[in-house]
């Protein structure tokens, strides 16, 4: 029975149907999943964009002042007595928390040097680890199979790896569609929360059906079942991951040690005196509207005074500052603090849409013409994407796109490349719209550019391009903007 089973897991290697591999492309040192190398490159992206000052929990305060610790002191506990929370840990689970010496160097390391890291993904699991969890269950699979997401993405669902994989869990191109995920220009559901959690837990329960082993599960969720099933032939025969191990891709043989690690290091957070950073969005205070038809992102920040970093945030599934017209309707992740201003504004929305912003939504565009212009910008110290990005009435997202660029990290002296699509009726890049002389506005309370548009007859893209880096939702009583 068991030279049959091994004969069958070296017959599936060459069919690749399960394997985030691309089989086309580079080796599986090039594959789509963090580890070592891009595993430290996800750490160190995670921390340098999250740059808030972080403030203590009064409930970790008092636990860490019950266990005597100072802020900035760093507990140091013998292998013996990891060793022991990994077996107590592994009494809870049905995940073998093995206390592999390779595990053991691990912990040590991130609890000396990467502990901001664990930090700041404790901060974003409260955003997402109980809906992991709910999905988990539905599945009948071991609840700590949600740090997977830590070591993949940092818990940041825009990530991209160099190979091209996306969201939480990373997956492939093919893969995300072999499990459903709609991916086309405007939508990409490898970024959405849920329906890429729900594919993470049908891929994870079709490989461990394979091989009825968690570690070999996980090693094949990053290699792909064929290089699993080559190293098991290259072994002779063994079928466990530790017995393995040493026949699999330099990557791999550091995957299962990496996830015990951060299991043992979010679970014992508290011991080891790592206090949350504070969370980018907290799951309980969020709701869901459903659109009735396409809208801009830069609509729902001037009317409902909703900054669109936070829309991103909470809605990583579109690619740029379009949510598209789809049949089914699209359906938004939203402040429950904004929902009551939604429905009141709703209708209003999407007719300030239309009226002004010229430039129509994917499906709706008319027949004027149409021309792109190409500008360019010099990056200068102290500068960043967003502050870009708001300077030339552009996203974020756009600016990654037109440039390549794989993280918001910027070097002084670099060239952005900036596109306009523009339409022969609309105002030119520069954001001149009149000829006349200059207009400026005091703001007053409670004002935002859609109702200072509507005073004067503008459009809020005009006052945008007349005030770069100036934010709707960010008005002070007594700015002056200029709307002329």
């Amino acid at each position: 029975m068991r030279n049959c089973l091994i004969i069958a897991l070296i017959l599936f290697s060459f069919s690749g149907v399960f394997s985030q591999e691309n089989n086309t492309g580079p080796s599986v040192e090039n594959e789509d999943t963090l580890v070592f190398e891009r595993f430290m490159e996800t750490m160190e992206e995670s921390l340098r964009l999250y740059r808030e000052e972080w403030t203590v929990d009064e409930d970790y305060d008092s636990i860490t002042r019950a266990l005597g610790y100072e802020e900035d002191h760093v507990p140091v506990f013998s292998d013996s007595v990891i060793c022991q929370r990994l077996i107590d840990l592994d009494k809870t689970s049905p995940y073998p928390f093995d206390c592999d010496p390779s595990v053991l160097k691990n912990i040590q390391f991130f609890n000396e040097k990467r502990r901001s890291f664990i930090k700041v993904t404790l901060g974003r699991s409260r955003l997402y680890f109980d809906m992991f969890e709910a999905t988990l269950d539905k599945y009948n699979l071991p609840l700590e199979l949600k740090y997977l997401a830590v070591i993949e993405s940092g818990l940041r669902p825009q990530v991209r790896s160099r190979a091209g994989a996306m969201g939480l869990w990373q997956f492939m191109y093919a893969t995300g569609k072999m499990y459903g995920l709609t991916q086309n220009s405007y939508v990409d559901e490898r970024m959405d929360p849920v329906k890429a959690t729900d594919a993470a837990c049908r891929y994870l329960k079709r490989l461990y059906e394979m091989y009825e082993d968690w570690n070999m599960a996980l090693a094949a969720y990053n290699a792909g079942p064929g290089n699993v099933n080559k190293a098991i032939r290259r072994s002779g025969g063994k079928m466990t991951y530790w017995e393995i191990r040493p026949f699999l891709p330099k990557e791999t043989q550091g995957y299962v040690p990496n996830f015990i690690t951060v299991a043992y290091m979010m679970t014992n957070h508290t011991l080891h005196n790592l206090i949350p950073a504070p969370a980018p969005a907290l799951a309980h205070e969020i709701d869901t509207v459903c659109l009735k038809q396409g809208i801009r992102m830069r609509t729902l920040e001037t009317v409902l005074d909703w900054p669109s970093d936070n829309i991103h945030l909470l809605n990583p599934i579109y690619k740029h500052d379009v949510i598209p017209d789809t049949d089914p309707k699209q359906c938004i992740s939203i402040p429950l603090e904004k929902v009551g201003l939604f429905i009141e504004l709703e209708d209003s929305l999407y007719r300030t849409d239309s009226l002004f912003f010229h430039k129509p939504l994917p499906g709706q565009e008319g027949t004027e013409e149409r021309t792109i212009t190409t500008s360019y910008h010099k990056v200068r110290s102290g500068e960043t994407l967003g502050a870009i990005a708001r300077k030339y009435g552009t996203t974020v997202n756009d600016l990654m796109n037109w440039n390549n660029l794989k993280s918001t990290h910027l070097k002084i002296g670099q060239t952005l490349r900036v596109e306009k699509d523009s339409s022969s009726g609309s105002s030119n890049v520069s954001g001149n719209t009149s000829s006349g002389p200059a207009k400026y506005h005091t703001i007053r309370s409670g004002e935002n550019f859609w109702s200072i548009a509507q005073k004067y007859g503008t459009t809020v893209d005009a006052i945008q391009r007349l005030n770069p880096g100036v934010r709707s939702s960010n008005l002070k009583i007594g700015q002056r903007i200029r709307i002329q």
